[in-house]
């Protein structure tokens, strides 16, 4: 596995990350660890989750995830580039969420102690709080970095302007600076090559997207015509509503089945195809990939080492024109 410098920074992270999302809800114990064990041995050191997971479970068992991830990290921590979130709701009080300092300041001890580890190495604002004034934002995380709870800082589902803004206010102020942005990118989501993109690889951010198969959308495993499957993120819970509004829609169906035909034209797994088209833009550090299963990571590994044939990707950008309209964020 190729490892690549994250962003303006002097740390080397694998070119792929691995998303914990679907531990401890579409995936047991067990079989997080399976899943872990295969990314791990095929090269993957970089590993990505958030405080607010699992995805689409009840509240109560928000940090769940972190708990699996802090057990298979024992006894290897330094083997290991450890990426987490706040901002989710994670608890019934109204502080329980967001930016604020007071709730920075909690999150990431709770996510320490869940890690099994006494610093993370990226921190990351899952998602933009309103109700946060930005100075207090980038003064909350600076915190964390001079406490040595991190070791750096970024942000995840910002529009280009608010890490922008975000950048010149830690700048201003003297605080420790945004070196990485998560957001959403995939050949039907890529509205972020207008602007994020291109200020990220002007300021020499690090992009480390999620949902580089729509969803699973893009394997081309889902029907229009059958309900979305059971266990899957367009039925867990609250993302269900989220992912079924993003996807689940019949320009994106004739897309993904045009995109399939490609795809088996030229001799290629979907998922491997879609995943390399991402890893395709030079401006994307290491997309995150994510599994229910062990077997499902081969598909989506083996993207690292495919080299897209010029002419392919422009097929494939031609097929998505149209997806780069719209918002940023959704």
């Amino acid at each position: 596995m190729q490892h690549v410098r994250f962003g303006r920074t002097g740390l080397q992270v694998s070119r792929l990350c691995l998303g914990t999302m679907t531990f401890g809800l579409q995936c047991d114990e067990k079989t997080s660890f399976a899943i872990l064990d295969a990314a791990a041995s095929h090269g993957i050191t970089f590993l990505d989750t958030a405080d607010a997971y699992p995805l689409g479970d009840k509240l109560e068992n928000m940090g769940r995830t972190e708990e699996i991830l802090g057990k298979w990290l024992r006894g290897r921590r330094e083997q290991f580039v450890v990426a987490t979130k706040c901002s989710g709701k994670v608890g019934p009080a109204a502080w329980n969420q967001g930016t604020s300092r007071k709730h920075v300041m909690r999150a990431i001890d709770d996510s320490l102690r869940r890690l099994g580890t006494d610093y993370v190495d990226l921190y990351q604002v899952h998602h933009f709080d309103a109700n946060t004034r930005v100075d207090e934002t980038v003064e909350a995380f600076d915190a964390v970095v001079k406490a040595g709870k991190a070791r750096y800082v970024g942000v995840s589902n910002y529009h280009a302007y608010r890490v922008a803004r975000a950048l010149g206010r830690s700048e201003a102020l003297g605080l420790a600076q945004l070196v990485s942005v998560q957001p959403r990118y995939n050949l039907l989501f890529r509205q972020i090559e207008r602007e994020l993109l291109p200020f990220c690889a002007e300021e020499g951010l690090a992009v480390i997207p999620y949902n580089p198969l729509a969803g699973g959308l893009l394997t081309g495993k889902h029907r229009r015509a059958a309900p979305p499957p059971e266990g899957t993120r367009f039925t867990l819970g609250a993302a269900a509503k989220t992912y079924t509004e993003r996807y689940w829609q019949e320009r994106e169906f004739d897309t993904v089945d045009a995109f399939v035909k490609l795809a088996k034209e030229s001799g290629l797994e979907p998922a491997t195809l879609a995943v390399a088209w991402v890893l395709a833009n030079p401006a994307i550090t290491a997309p995150l990939i994510g599994a229910s299963r062990p077997e499902q990571l081969k598909a989506n590994i083996a993207a690292a080492e495919l080299k897209l044939d010029p002419a392919l990707k422009a097929k494939l950008d031609e097929l998505s024109h149209e997806y780069r309209m719209g918002d940023a964020v959704r």
